[in-house]
């Protein structure tokens, strides 16, 4: 599976330092059946009792401290401003004053309580989205994936364009990409588009290829590449920078479908007990809808925003990061910048070719000094820069302009690189070095294991998802999931990271078992590391005195449970701020 954002409506992640200049004709019946659930979704969302000073007793609780070291406690006092007062270890009083007496009481019931989860890497917008249109993620031919797009077409007749995502040739064992013609034997009449499951490749049929103008003679932009047919013609899918050829003509969603969107991806975020999430890639649009959000109190996660090129992040917060808006509910904190392009479609940048393509390398987005300039221009007005870096020679790009800016920029600059799933074993000690954050997804790793077996060959799998060469080098570990491209569900993440095995059990042992990780590490990456990496590591990622009251509890342990009970943790309930904002029916 590669890795790399669902695109937007109407634009990509891949052009998005680019200026837009484009009209778009916003055809309204690609999303009008969501326009009756709009209403309804907000007001529900918006449902919040007054705080008061509580108490969560009767629980199985576990945090980490400042050192990392884990923290058991029974109960916890929340104050009125939804922050902890107090852990509760076995013995003690919620207080030592006799008179207090808290308003409200939440019996644990003996549950494991936890931190509230921060997903270190996703994608917001796209996951709401996502939950609207066709999915085609749990496809398991071509001939299933023809069928729901058949489907979906006659159950959507009203809808001018057939949008969707998730299909992966690799897991279709389809010995290719998939063409035009095998959307045209179910669905000629329409155009339809549909995003790969990394987000980085387009698949078309004839009639949105028409529309786009895409021919024969239209050629490959840099950092991107037409698939054509022996003919010449355009055969159906187009990677990476080439997917905005084709997006440019989709219409765009109106602002109360994004609303709906945003509130859709909250509803799945809290049931998974996520609480946080770093937003990579907001565009000026998707700023704008979370900022409606937080206007009618219907933001409930907390959202880190990384703006989708340093123009957007300077237009929205001007030189430097926002304030915490919303009661610590929003933030732009940095700028999501590209090196190459993803594993799946072979546009991940690789030093030496692809063993299974071997006249491909990748897609190397940046030479080395417009990838320098970016940065640096992000760097000056005091954004933080996270850069997708899959292939080792991107990834070896970007640590080389790190190495060089911190001669420039100095103090804690915080430098992310998101994914960093294949890395030279020569530069593994080098992500130790000035305060790099790796910013990874365990559950890549068990997705994507037999292809980068194909991709790369036996030889050259050291490096590869290397989440304890990470720590051992002394780089900071960051964990997430890159919803919607993978589930955003973090208990298989936790699994994958602790055995590098399958939901099946496979391989016995592990994958490249020697990167296998610690229960209490692998907590730390998806709470106190995440929010480390979000630059929020005051307030959120641990639970103790003076941070905000988010957490959840769930019907496992994680620090004892087997692989197979973590990857099917039931969450009960999500708190965030001192509220409950997800309960399970």
């Amino acid at each position: 599976m590669t890795r790399k954002t669902l695109p937007r409506f109407g634009t990509s992640p891949h052009n998005a330092g680019l200026k837009r200049n484009r009209s778009f004709h916003v055809d309204t019946s690609t999303f009008a059946p969501f326009q009756s659930m709009i209403a309804a979704a907000l007001l529900l969302a918006s449902a919040c009792p007054a705080l008061a000073d509580g108490l969560v007793d009767n629980v199985n609780g576990i945090t980490l401290d400042g050192r990392g070291q884990v923290v058991r406690f029974t109960g916890l006092t929340v104050t009125p401003e939804g922050k902890i007062g107090k852990l509760i270890l076995q013995g003690e009083k919620p207080s030592n004053d006799k008179n207090w007496r808290p308003d409200w009481r939440l019996d644990g019931k003996n549950h494991t309580l936890l931190p509230g989860i921060f997903d270190a890497h996703g994608h917001v917008m796209e996951l709401g989205i996502a939950a609207l249109t066709l999915d085609l993620s749990e496809t398991k031919t071509l001939a299933e994936a023809q069928a729901k797009i058949a489907n979906y077409a006659k159950a959507h007749p009203e809808r001018r364009w057939i949008l969707g995502r998730g299909w992966n040739q690799e897991v279709w064992n389809l010995g290719r990409f998939p063409t035009a013609a095998d959307i045209d034997a179910v669905v000629a009449d329409k155009p339809v588009l549909l995003a790969r499951v990394d987000g980085h490749a387009q698949w078309g049929n004839s009639a949105a290829l028409a529309v786009a103008g895409i021919t024969a003679k239209t050629a490959s932009p840099p950092g991107g590449r037409i698939e054509k047919l022996a003919s010449g013609a355009p055969a159906g899918v187009l990677v990476d920078r080439a997917t905005a050829l084709i997006e440019k003509a989709v219409p765009q969603p109106l602002p109360a479908e994004r609303d709906l969107a945003l509130a859709t991806a909250q509803d799945v975020l809290l049931a998974l007990g996520i609480t946080a999430i770093a937003d990579m890639g907001t565009s000026p649009e998707d700023w704008n809808t979370m900022r409606r959000a937080g206007d009618k109190d219907a933001l409930r996660v907390r959202l880190i925003s990384y703006a989708n090129s340093v123009d957007t992040a300077i237009s929205i917060a001007g030189s430097g990061p926002t304030p915490w808006l919303y009661d610590d509910r929003l933030r732009m904190v940095g700028v999501k910048m590209y090196a190459d392009g993803a594993l799946g479609s072979r546009g991940a940048c690789l030093k030496r070719p692809y063993t299974d393509a071997p006249s491909q390398s990748g897609l190397c987005f940046l030479d080395d000094t417009k990838m320098r300039n970016i940065m640096s221009r992000a760097t000056m007005n005091n954004f933080q820069v996270a850069t997708h870096a899959i292939g080792d020679a991107a990834n070896a790009q970007i640590l080389s302009a790190i190495e060089e800016l911190v001669l420039t920029y100095k103090g804690d600059r915080r430098w992310r690189i998101e994914h960093a799933q294949i890395v030279d074993p020569f530069d593994l000690p080098r992500f130790g070095k000035n305060g790099i954050i790796a910013s990874m997804q365990p559950v890549h790793q068990t997705s994507d294991r037999t292809m980068a077996e194909a991709r790369l060959g036996p030889n050259r799998l050291v490096g590869t998802y290397a989440w304890a060469s990470m720590l051992k080098n002394g780089s900071r570990l960051a964990f997430g999931s890159d919803v919607p491209v993978e589930s955003a569900n973090p208990f298989p993440g936790l699994a994958a990271a602790i055995t590098r095995e399958g939901a099946d059990g496979k391989p016995f042992g592990g994958w490249q078992p020697q990167e296998r990780i610690s229960r209490e590490a692998a907590l730390a990456a998806f709470t106190t590391g995440a929010a480390f990496a979000g630059q929020a590591e005051d307030r959120i990622g641990r639970l103790t005195p003076g941070y905000r009251a988010d957490f959840i509890l769930v019907d496992i342990d994680p620090l004892i449970s087997t692989p197979a009970e973590l990857r099917a943790t039931k969450v009960f309930e999500t708190w965030i701020g001192g509220k409950r904002v997800f309960r399970m029916k």
